[in-house]
Parts: C-alpha cells; sequence; structure tokens
C-alpha cells in the first residue's frame, strides 16, 4: 500500500555514519525529527539524524495532508474532564506548530490551500457531539461558527461546526522540503540505521546497527519510544486508520471534513496547490482501530470504497493506504525528557493522528529545552502542558486499554494453540498462527511465497495478528509491527522476529 503523496519518491541524499559525535542525535526523519533538527542547527547546535528506513517512510508521509485546530472531538472530549486552561493550551500549542510549518512552507516553495474544516454529526447521535465541540473550541479561543447543513453535498450531515483559514498540503512534500533544509543547515542524515537501544551513563550512548553512536543530548521521534523508560508503552495506544485516493467525476467538496460520531469519515479534496499532480482528486478516510485488534484491515479499506460509491457515483479508487499513530490516554501529547536519563533524552509520542501540528509544536518544545530557553521566555502554553494533572479519567482510560491488553495477551496465546502445524498453505495475502509445541508461528504467503516466523512480539510477547490488508504482522498490545519476512517496521520492539525453518515431515503446504 503506496500513499497518494509517496507514489513518486523523492531521493533525499544520506551518507554513511562516520562515528563522529555530534551536539544532538535525533532519531527519526518523519517531521517531529525534521523539524527539531532543523531548529536546533539554526539554533547552531550540530545534529544528526538518524532513520533506519527513508524520510517519511511512515505516518509523516501516509497521512491525510489536513493541517487544521479543529481536530473531530478533540477539544470536547478533553474539555470533559480537563480544565479550560488545558484545552487552550492544547489549541495554542497546535495553532504554533501550525504557523510554524506553513511559514515553512512558504519559505521552502511547498503550496498548499487554505481550506475551512467542519466537525460534522453524520447521524442523530452526534448532534450532541456538534454543540460540545463548539463550545470547547470556543472557550478555547476558536473563532469557530456552526454551520448550515449543505443540501448540495453528496454525503449525511446534520450538524456542523466550521473554523476557516485551516489548510491543506502535502504532507510528503513538506517533510522532504524539511530534509532539504536541514541538510543546507548542516545536519547530516544516515538512513538505513537502525537504533536498538539507549543508555544514558555517563553519558547518551544509542545501539544502532552501524555502531555505536555517542552525543551530549538524544532526540527519540520515532512515533513508539525506543526504550521503556517511563512506560510510556502503557500510557499511549496504538492507532492505525485508513485512506483511499479518488478520482471523481464532478464536483468535490472544498471543505476539510471530519465526523465527530461513528464510522469515523474523513474527506479533502486534492488540488494542484496542495498535493501531487495526476488524477486523484478525492482522499478519503476512516475506519480507524487500535493496532492488531481488527478481523480484517482490507475490510476497512473496502468500506471506505463502497462508501465513497455510494456518495460520488463513478468514483475511481487509484491509492489505498494506512497510518499509524498513538493517542495518550489523556489526549495530550507527551513531550519532554525521558525518566531516568538525567535530562539527556528527550522524545515525543501521543499526537492522536494531528502530527502535522502536534509535531512542529513538540520540535518547539524540546529545542527550547536542549538550548535552555528560561521558562519565563518560553510560550505559556509549554509551561501549561507539563504541568498537567493526571484526572481519574485518564486512569480510568488507561485501565480500560491495559485491562484490554492483558485479554489481548491471554487470548492470543489461547488461539495459538487451538490450530497445530502443518497447516494448509494459506492463500495469496494471507497469515495464519499456529503452534510447534508451545511456542506459536506465523505462517503467511506474500507474493507466491511462503514463510514462518515466530508469532510472538519480542517486546512483551503478544501473540501477533495477521493484517490483510499490509500483509504484515501487527501486535495487539502496544502495536509493534512486522513484514511478512520478520523484519520491524515500528513500535516498541527494536528487533526482528525470528525466522523459522521448514521442518522435515512438516510441510507448510499441501
Amino acid at each position: 500500500m503506496t500513499s497518494l503523496w509517496t507514489q513518486t519518491p523523492e531521493p533525499i541524499p544520506s551518507t554513511p555514519w562516520d562515528g563522529r559525535r555530534p551536539d544532538v542525535v535525533v532519531v527519526g526523519a518523519g517531521i517531529t525529527g525534521l523539524s527539531t533538527a532543523l531548529m536546533l542547527a539554526r539554533a547552531g547546535r550540530d545534529v544528526a539524524v538518524l532513520e533506519a528506513g527513508e524520510v517519511a517512510l511512515l505516518a509523516s508521509g501516509s497521512n491525510t495532508g489536513k493541517l487544521s485546530l479543529l481536530q473531530g472531538a478533540v477539544l470536547s472530549t478533553l474539555r470533559r474532564h480537563h480544565p479550560a486552561s488545558l484545552v487552550r493550551a492544547y489549541v495554542d500549542a497546535n495553532r504554533d506548530g501550525a504557523q510554524w510549518l506553513t511559514s515553512f512552507a512558504e519559505e521552502a516553495g511547498v503550496p498548499f490551500s487554505r481550506r475551512t474544516a467542519y466537525s460534522y454529526a453524520q447521524s442523530a447521535d452526534g448532534v450532541a457531539g456538534v454543540a460540545a465541540e463548539a463550545g470547547a473550541a470556543a472557550e478555547a479561543g476558536l473563532p469557530v461558527r456552526r454551520a448550515t447543513p449543505d443540501a448540495d453535498l453528496p454525503f449525511p450531515i446534520l450538524d456542523a461546526v466550521a473554523l476557516d483559514d485551516q489548510v491543506a498540503i502535502d504532507p510528503y512534500r513538506v517533510v522532504t522540503a524539511l530534509a532539504r533544509a536541514a541538510l543546507a543547515a548542516g545536519v547530516t542524515l544516515h538512513t538505513g540505521v537502525r537504533v536498538t537501544g539507549v543508555r544514558v551513563v555517563p553519558h547518551p550512548v544509542l545501539d544502532t546497527s552501524a555502531g555505536f553512536v555517542a552525543a551530549d543530548d538524544v532526540v527519540l521521534a520515532t512515533g513508539a519510544p525506543l526504550t521503556d523508560r517511563g512506560l510510556y508503552f502503557a500510557k499511549t495506544r496504538g492507532l492505525r486508520s485508513y485512506c483511499v485516493a479518488f478520482d471523481v467525476d464532478g464536483d468535490v467538496p472544498e471543505g476539510l471534513y471530519l465526523s465527530v460520531d461513528a464510522p469515523s469519515r474523513s474527506l479533502r479534496s486534492v488540488t494542484a496547490a496542495d498535493g501531487p499532480t495526476g488524477s486523484a482528486r478525492l482522499v478519503i478516510g476512516g475506519n480507524g482501530h487500535p493496532v492488531g485488534r481488527s478481523a480484517s484491515p482490507r475490510a476497512a479499506v473496502d468500506d471506505l470504497i463502497a462508501w465513497t460509491g455510494e456518495h460520488f457515483p463513478g468514483a475511481d479508487p487509484v491509492a489505498s493506504w494506512s497510518a499509524q499513530d498513538y493517542e495518550s490516554h489523556d489526549l495530550i501529547p507527551f513531550v519532554g525528557a525521558m525518566p531516568r536519563t538525567l535530562g539527556r533524552v528527550r522524545f515525543a509520542t501521543g499526537f492522536g493522528k494531528w502530527g502535522l501540528s502536534n509535531g512542529p509544536a513538540a520540535a518547539q518544545r524540546i529545542t527550547a529545552e536542549i538550548i535552555r530557553t528560561p521558562r519565563r521566555d518560553r510560550p505559556a502554553w509549554m509551561n501549561t502542558i507539563s504541568r498537567r494533572l493526571t484526572v481519574p479519567a485518564d486512569i480510568g482510560r488507561g485501565g480500560v486499554e491495559n485491562l484490554r491488553v492483558g485479554w489481548e495477551a491471554a487470548s492470543g496465546w489461547m488461539n495459538a494453540h487451538r490450530r497445530a502445524v502443518p497447516v494448509t498453505r494459506p492463500e495469496e495475502g494471507r497469515g495464519v498462527v499456529a503452534h510447534r509445541g508451545v511456542r506459536p508461528i506465523g505462517i503467511s504467503t506474500v507474493d507466491g511465497v511462503t514463510r514462518a516466523v515466530d508469532a510472538v512480539c519480542p517486546h512483551l510477547g503478544g501473540v501477533l495478528a495477521w493484517n490483510d490488508s499490509e500483509s504484515t504482522w501487527d501486535c495487539p498490545l502496544h502495536a509493534s509491527r512486522f513484514t511478512a519476512e520478520g523484519t520491524r517496521i515500528e513500535g516498541p520492539a527494536v528487533c526482528d522476529l525470528r525466522r523459522l525453518p521448514r521442518v522435515p515431515g512438516e510441510p507448510v503446504a499441501r
């Protein structure tokens, strides 16, 4: 699955790791990592960026390209259990992040368009959610307005709250521009270097596929932090969502739409001013779910295609893809110093699918901390968010999620032991989990090749589930993901799955 934005990859110069010791090592070449690297380089720091894959490989190159301060039902959900000051701080952080990114886009010549964003109700159950979102947004200082449903729209809207002057942009194009600007500012980029561990005494050292890498400060901009310090894997949950790009005959909506009720639906049109040239004119997203907990991710994509065909007759799907992000239990991103690292390792996670604004905001805060900007000179939102308190509702959501993790851990092992090898060779694009002795193994067929891997996640021992949309093994505990061959893709796991040889007398295919 390749996103609309990355169908024509742009090569970014990379150099082999040379063993030097920079001031700061940033791990991850997505929007957060590259924004941080650029800000620090412009502040006079010597910065190196390490990336296991390529620039914008994951969420940064696979989102919808919507840069909005109106984010579905996020503000009203946050306000339900937290003071208005925290909601305002969250909005101010996103505003600063969005302003920084659009200013950079103008500087770098990356085009974007200004649109009206809508949080809308598609059913009677969502009307109250629209009202709550309008109230929370207005209280947080956003100039929102209630929008009268447009009878010309081809999909159902019963009520909506609107915010003008939001942004549609090509996310891959802006992130690759960040990479080029960072290189021009003196940052060194090293792709194909996987980080597998972090040590902090007597100074920060990273264990990597290129050897040991030392620095004065380390920034983990990897979605899920590559260390269990602070237990942030238990304070967030990994979510996947899906997108399909369509060529559509006739008019398409100009706004940026996101439903507040289920099933989730996100819509934006694509123009020459805010996307790649080609036939795609409409991007539909939604049907998100916790990683590894869907019986058929492919069905989620098929449902988006069917929904679009119903409301936009003749729409022709030209690309489909998915993305992964992490949501904190209180909906506020975690940003700052990692516990028990002597203040030398910083991280950012929990953007809740709003990384285009939360990512640059996190970069601003991390940069302020590394260059020692006095607190009195920092934006007020940085101090407000850093002092936020955990409330009973946050504990409740976290408790429910971790109970679910426990259930997934137990049920995964039980289900694996219901089927023993040998098994019938899976059909193309299919995967099954069975057991050999006491150990679950995953057997899949992709591109005509049948493979077997250890189906136990190396992070905390969850039994993996097959993703029939992307032909990957996904962990339902804390969202680590692996290719059919067992290569790690993302998540808190830091190593690959063990590849299993065929055992004589135990054929996979018959």
